[in-house]
Formats: structure tokens, C-alpha cells, sequence
């Protein structure tokens, strides 16, 4: 007979949540450290998210807007609440794990750092996307969004198709990618240097990527990929230390290894999508936030739901960054998250010198 419980086990040395489901067949292995690190990103991300709650050009008290999440706030603290700040920053939330997740995985299949959407030009793609409806079609709204989801996928389709040589090498995946993302910040660039003034005010600040004036439209949009897509990758995540150790590897411990590759991949292309469409292509946080987890985790794989969470509490804090760091007023969060990838970028360069070295 067996149950539903959780219990703390030690395999090969290391401790590790044991979650096992009610029928036994479904097991979740989590590394202690891993939960621990996620268990404090967890509350890091939500604790500034009730910081900028309470925070703005009308100041409320913790408890009234714990009172109005709970509805029994008064109506003004309601419309300030649930009207003009909770959107932004449960936003803020699903977007920085969509592209934690997103990165994190990219990453482990390409075996390379550098493998996120950012660089493999997903983001980029998602990016002419928006921008072809915004300047070519007048757009706005929902409909940019579907361009920027249409654009990513396609640009997911293209790379695959020219990387594609008797199979998908990771290291030739990368430097498609990477000539794919020129190639569109190219035409980007020149659409944008075509159109009327107001027309490329409004598309540079879409390509910044902004989480300000977001509503329960963006809410929806990111929400759904996230509750769709972060399941199942967490789902076939197990697998995705296998794959990194490369193909041979992971079939000789039992993975189906094209079927994983696909489902993580396209789930990934979907997370991307999402997050990109909801607040513009905000660099940085797939980047990062894989790389970083794993050093708080010390694993080489940190998971992607700690990765998930990293891009959550990332994300939240340059947010809160972009509204009160700067006088003069709210600026793109993109801005501040580009600043903290450069420092970023420089370290890790300088990591993998002295490694080498």
C-alpha cells in the first residue's frame, strides 16, 4: 500500500527531498541545497513583489494591502492594489521564472552558457515579430503580443532547419543562433529606422523590454504559458542532466533521448515566447539566472526550477531597481537588466579565462 509523503533521504552522500506521489510511480528527487536555495529565492521574490505593493506615488501599509489581497480593503486601496500594481508585478514574477526556466534549459541542452534565448535568438525574434506590428500594421496591445509569440516560433523553426546536418549539434545550434540574431537586430533596426518618430519611440521601447503599464491582459498571456509549460519541463527535467552529459550517456541510463530533447525545447521556445510577448525581450535574466542558481546550488545542474526561481527573484529586484533606484521617475526594467548583464558578461569571461587557465 502506499501514500503521499515527503521525507528526507541521503542518495550517494547527499541529502534530498523525497516527494512520492499517492500511487508511488511519480517521485520528485530534489537535492536539499537545491530546495533550500529555492525555498529563500522563493521568499526573497515574493517579499520585494509586497514591497512594491506598497510602494509608489501613493504609499499603503503592508497590512492594507495584505487586507485588499485578501478582499477586505477599501475600495480606493483596491483600484491602486489590484488595478495599477498587482498586474506589473505578478508580470514581473512570471516572467522572470519563464525565462529562468527558458535559459536553464537551453543551456543544459546546448552545453554551453551562452545557449539562451537571448543569445540563440529567440528574443530577438520575438522581438521582429512585435516590431513588424507595431510599424508595419499599426498594432498595438494583444495583437503585438501574437506577433512577438509568431515571430519567436518562427525564429525557433528557422534556426533548427539551418543548425539541422545528419542531427543537431549544440555547438552549431549556438552559432546559428547567434548569426540569426544579427541578422534580426539588422532588420530591426532598419524597420525602425524607416518609420515616423512616434512609431520608433514606441518600438525601441518595446525592444528595451518593460514591465510598466502591464495589465491583466500580460497577466493572462505569460500565466497561461507558465502553467502549461513549467509542469511538464519540471516534468522531464530529470532528464535534462542526462542530456548534457551527451547523448550516449543519457541512452545508456534509460532517457528517451529525442522525444526529451523535443518536449524540453519546444517547451522552452514556449516559456520564451510567452515572457517576451507579456514585457518585451529583457535581456539578462535567461542569461543568468541557470548559471547563478547553480552556484548557490554548487551543482554543475542546478534544475530548472531553481533556475525558475533565480529569474523570479532577478527580475523582481530590477524592477524595484527601475521604479526607485533612478530620480526622475520609472524607467524600462530592460535598462537595468542590460546594466547587470554586462557586469555579468565580464565575470563570466573572466571565470572561464582563469578555468581554462
Amino acid at each position: 500500500m502506499t501514500s503521499t509523503g515527503l521525507r528526507l533521504s541521503r542518495v550517494g552522500g547527499a541529502r534530498r527531498i523525497v516527494v512520492r506521489g499517492r500511487s508511488g510511480r511519480v517521485s520528485l528527487r530534489l537535492p536539499l541545497r537545491s530546495f533550500v536555495v529555492g525555498a529563500v529565492l522563493l521568499l526573497i521574490a515574493l517579499t520585494i513583489s509586497v514591497v512594491s505593493l506598497t510602494s509608489g506615488d501613493f504609499p499603503i501599509p503592508v497590512l492594507d494591502v495584505l487586507k485588499s489581497l485578501i478582499g477586505r480593503g477599501d475600495a480606493s486601496t483596491d483600484f491602486i492594489v489590484y488595478e495599477l500594481r498587482l498586474p506589473r508585478v505578478l508580470v514581473t514574477l512570471l516572467v522572470g521564472a519563464a525565462f529562468g526556466a527558458s535559459g536553464t534549459i537551453f543551456q543544459g541542452l546546448t552545453r554551453n552558457p551562452l545557449g539562451s534565448p537571448d543569445f540563440v535568438g529567440l528574443t530577438v525574434g520575438s522581438a521582429s515579430g512585435a516590431v513588424i506590428m507595431i510599424l508595419l500594421f499599426d498594432a498595438s496591445g494583444l495583437t503585438v503580443a501574437a506577433g512577438a509569440i509568431a515571430g519567436c516560433l518562427l525564429t525557433a523553426v528557422a534556426i533548427y532547419l539551418l543548425a539541422f546536418r545528419r542531427g543537431v549539434q549544440p555547438f552549431r545550434l549556438v552559432l546559428m543562433g547567434i548569426g540569426v540574431s544579427a541578422l534580426l537586430e539588422a532588420f530591426n533596426s532598419y524597420l525602425i529606422y524607416r518609420a515616423r518618430l512616434d512609431e520608433a519611440v514606441a518600438a525601441q521601447v518595446w525592444l528595451i523590454g518593460s514591465t510598466n503599464g502591464r495589465g491583466w491582459s500580460e497577466v493572462a498571456i505569460v500565466g497561461v504559458a507558465v502553467a502549461v509549460l513549467l509542469p511538464l519541463v519540471l516534468f522531464h527535467g530529470r532528464h535534462l542532466d542526462m542530456l548534457a552529459l551527451g547523448d550516449e550517456t543519457a541512452v545508456l541510463h534509460g532517457v528517451p533521448v529525442e522525444r526529451s530533447r523535443a518536449i524540453l525545447a519546444l517547451s522552452a521556445v514556449g516559456l520564451a515566447a510567452g515572457a517576451t510577448a507579456a514585457a518585451g525581450p529583457i535581456a539578462f535574466v535567461a542569461l543568468a539566472a541557470g548559471p547563478l542558481a547553480s552556484r548557490l546550488t554548487r551543482s554543475p545542474h542546478a534544475g530548472i526550477l531553481p533556475g525558475a526561481l533565480m529569474g523570479a527573484a532577478l527580475l523582481s529586484v530590477s524592477d524595484w531597481l527601475a521604479q526607485h533606484a533612478w530620480p526622475g521617475g520609472d524607467i524600462p526594467v530592460g535598462n537595468v537588466t542590460a546594466a547587470l548583464g554586462g557586469v555579468y558578461l565580464t565575470w563570466l569571461l573572466i571565470h572561464e579565462r582563469r578555468r581554462v587557465a
